[in-house]
């Protein structure tokens, strides 16, 4: 009997062996997008409403699927539709049902919009537009399409605007800050269109160079940097019926910034929110669609340090002379309802945790949904809001990163989700029972593979009051008794938060493979980052990577603090505003950070653009000290360490001024960084490339910081 035990033991012992061995570390190949073994979680792709109906696309078939049962009901196949269509879908997944109740769907082709009525099986409707056309906006009631070719603005075959080089309608403007991220505005019934004029005549021309030709070609961008003039913006209103243009008689644009639009339910008044150059003083201004006159400024925010709008007013569907309007004004994004003479009636929600977004509304229950960071700053979840009492209800789970679309009614939402161990879920919820059908719960992508560990925890900021997110990825075959090299994975700027509670906490597939090689991968999200309020942002106000920089050491103090940490061996990498704080950390703390990648870095502050660089750092004229203190060629002979810089050359976000002037500042200071240029790639590398760029960086951080000895004092100059 002990013989046959001691058997089965080792044919145990020897199968959880067999398993481990079996187990592989993912590449490169499988973690960035790009690889040509690119894993990721499982997805349907094209979910979306048709009323209260949730649609179900797939490569050949379309599904209805009811909210209250989950049955699935087949709607239509790709060999029907393709039947009817000149230019055959390759799938169903982009097609949309965009008409409650009717049995059309919408089709998006190079030639313009097909409507196909399934219940005939046959083509409803045409609507062609012209080659080249491009910032598609279709009007589904109307269907009048808006579009661009170059710089002009077309509805359907009719050109509306005829401008020379320098001027651009019908696109975004202001730099796709203040939440901009269109050129064009459909009324509610589509019969009129508001549209942007940008005239970007006076500023000046940056030169990128096109290396494909034989001889490079020049590419001038228009690009105003601070402190320099900037666009004049106006606003249009062109009638489909009489094509006929109106401009909104708003006065000189010059140092304006004309956003947020939004219509009036009755199409008869535009609003919009405009910000001076300064942005610490926006108004929300009322103008008539019909004479473009100014009818009131409803009223006025103003803030010492800024003011940043990022949504447009919503009025309630229930009640149109009122209005939700979005602020900051008590330290995080809340909601106030509004009357249209511009009266405050009330805050709807309050807390410190803030609103990401409205999600729609249940016109029967008057209640808004939104989703907000209310159970944790590292979430998103969804709740609906009682506008009248203001009482929040959750919908859904507690845990988790939502993402959530809302039906017709308001009844239910479609609701996309992941969690530090969950990959990806969708569920149907109907909102007011809070119950759920799972239409999907992916597998994890890497549940076969030797993968890391993950930790997330706080630690102090260096103002010793405020708590800070940071994560810690470790090797999958971490060892406690060993000292393993860091890197820290740093971002650290405004609008972007590094860690939450999603899928790996967030983590990149680069941080999972560099903690594979025997790197703990650390990321902290300093001051000034995202998803914590007013004041945890505000605070690097004219000094930009001041403070961010000192939250970042104490995170590497605490790096150091970990008996697994060699301390001696702490590298940096970033991209953007993270290859500005990567570069800057190696710069004003050399002996504690030893080598850096710094991708598309800031340097100087004076070679970036107005709308973000101002908000942050006022102008160089008003702000002389703040400009000379972030500028970081000032600093290029504390270069200590080893520090590579990646620049793209056709970067029209970060031009590559800013990495060649530091080459410059760097040869003067007789220190020694390296450089690396990403041809025909803007501020970042997407494709096939992008492999090739995290390749780049590891052989960087393996060559310096892996498998050399520890820096002395002075090293890297000379080399």
């Amino acid at each position: 009997m002990k013989r046959i035990l001691r058997l089965t033991l080792c044919m145990v012992l020897l199968t959880s062996i067999n398993v481990m061995a079996q187990k592989q570390q993912p590449t490169l190949e499988e973690l960035i997008p790009g690889g040509s073994k690119f894993r990721f979680a499982e997805n349907i792709y094209g979910l979306q409403w048709w009323g209260d109906v949730c649609i179900k696309p797939g490569i050949d078939s379309l599904f209805s699927v009811n909210p209250k049962t989950g049955k699935e009901t087949l709607l239509l196949t790709r060999r029907q539709v393709n039947e009817a269509l000149e230019n055959k879908l390759p799938h169903l997944y982009t097609v949309q049902l965009p008409w409650p109740g009717e049995k059309k769907i919408l089709i998006g082709q190079a030639k313009g919009y097909v409507i196909y009525d399934f219940e005939k099986h046959a083509l409803d409707q045409t609507f062609a537009r012209k080659e080249r056309a491009a910032n598609l906006d279709f009007n589904l009631q109307s269907k009048h399409t808006a579009y661009t070719i170059n710089n002009n603005l077309y509805v359907d075959q009719t050109e509306v605007t005829n401008e020379p080089e320098g001027v651009v309608c019908g696109q975004p403007v202001h730099r796709n800050e203040f939440g901009i991220s269109k050129g064009t505005f459909w009324s509610p019934k589509g019969n009129l269109l508001a549209f942007y004029r940008m005239d970007e005549s006076m500023v000046t021309q940056y030169p990128l160079v096109d290396i494909t030709q034989r001889i490079g070609t020049v590419n001038n961008i228009r690009y105003p940097m601070a402190g320099m003039p900037s666009h004049k913006v106006t606003v249009g209103v062109y009638n489909p019926e009489n094509q006929k243009t109106i401009y909104l008689d708003a006065g000189d644009p010059t140092d304006r910034f004309f956003t947020n639009i939004s219509w009036a339910p009755d199409e008869k008044s535009i609003y919009l929110i405009e910000v001076n150059r300064n942005q610490n003083h926006a108004k929300l201004c009322q103008y008539s669609a019909e004479t473009g006159k100014l009818v009131k400024t409803l009223f006025e925010e103003t803030h010492p340090k800024y003011v940043e709008p990022q949504h447009p007013i919503i009025f309630l569907p229930w009640d149109h002379t009122k209005f939700i309007y979005q602020s900051q004004k008590d330290g995080y994004n809340h909601l106030y309802l509004y009357n249209t003479e511009g009266k405050e009636l009330k805050q709807i929600t309050s807390g410190n945790w803030l609103v990401q977004d409205i999600l729609g509304f249940n016109e029967k229950k008057k209640e808004v949904v939104i989703a907000s960071t209310e159970n944790s700053p590292l979430q998103t979840n969804v709740f609906r809001v009682n506008v009248t009492s203001g009482k929040r209800t959750p919908i859904g789970n507690a845990e988790g990163v939502h993402q959530a679309t809302l039906s017709a009614s308001g009844n239910y939402i479609i609701d996309r989700y992941s969690s530090p161990q969950t990959s990806r879920c969708i569920d149907i919820i109907d909102i007011q029972k809070n119950k759920s059908i799972n239409l999907l719960t992916a597998k994890d992508p890497f549940e076969n593979y030797e993968m890391p560990s993950i930790e997330v925890g706080t630690i102090k900021a260096a103002d010793e009051t405020t708590d800070l997110y940071y994560r810690i990825v470790k090797p999958a075959n971490f060892d406690p008794t060993k000292k393993y090299p860091a890197i820290v994975y740093v971002y650290g700027g405004p609008h972007a938060q590094m860690l939450n509670n999603g899928f790996q906490n967030g983590a990149r597939g680069w941080d999972l493979y560099m903690a594979n090689k025997g790197y703990i991968i650390f990321t902290l999200d300093n001051r000034g980052s995202s998803n914590r309020g007013l004041e945890f942002e505000n605070c690097t106000f004219r000094r930009l990577g001041i403070e961010e920089g000192k939250d970042q050491v104490k995170g590497a103090e605490f790096l150091q603090s970990l008996p697994y940490v060699d301390g001696n061996r702490i590298g940096v990498h970033g991209w953007s505003f993270g290859g500005h704080m990567t570069t800057a950390l190696l710069l004003r703390y050399p002996n504690l950070f030893k080598v850096g990648v710094a991708g598309g870095p800031v340097i100087d502050w004076n070679y970036y653009e107005i709308m973000y660089g101002e908000r942050y750092m006022d102008t160089p004229q008003a702000n002389p000290e703040g400009y000379k203190e972030t500028n970081l060629n000032n600093l290029a002979g504390n270069l200590k360490g080893h520090l590579l810089i990646i620049h793209d050359d056709h970067d029209d976000t970060c031009v590559p001024q800013h990495a060649l002037s530091f080459m410059k500042a760097c040869i003067d200071a007789r220190t020694y960084p390296d450089l690396f240029i990403y041809p025909n790639h803007k501020h970042n590398v997407a494709g096939r490339d992008r492999v090739h760029l995290h390749e780049k960086i590891t052989r960087y951080f393996e060559e310096k910081l892996s498998l050399s000895p520890t820096l002395s004092k002075g090293e890297g100059e000379g080399r």
